[in-house]
């Protein structure tokens, strides 16, 4: 659900990375800056140097965790049993 206002700090910050893999007009319109993308962008890296996060891009929001995170999201293949090897 988009925010009804633009975030800012540390809110901004979470809900960009959050936002982060689908694309910056995403995540500009999740937290709160509609289609303003100079905005969004100004505000987000302003909250970053405030965070002592040194980001250039969008993606760099994206961690490693993260990246964890979604290959873990395959299918498992195993036998039905201990017995059916």
């Amino acid at each position: 659900m988009p925010s009804s206002k633009p975030l800012h700090g540390t809110e901004l910050v979470d809900c960009a990375r959050a936002n982060a893999k689908q694309g910056i007009e995403t995540a500009a319109f999740q937290c709160g800056y509609g289609d303003d993308l100079n905005t969004f962008a100004r505000e987000l890296r302003q909250a970053c140097e405030q965070m002592n996060l040194q980001v250039k891009e969008l993606s760099e929001l994206i961690t490693d965790q993260d990246l964890i995170l979604q290959i873990g999201t395959g299918e498992v293949v195993a036998p039905d049993t201990a017995s059916e090897l």
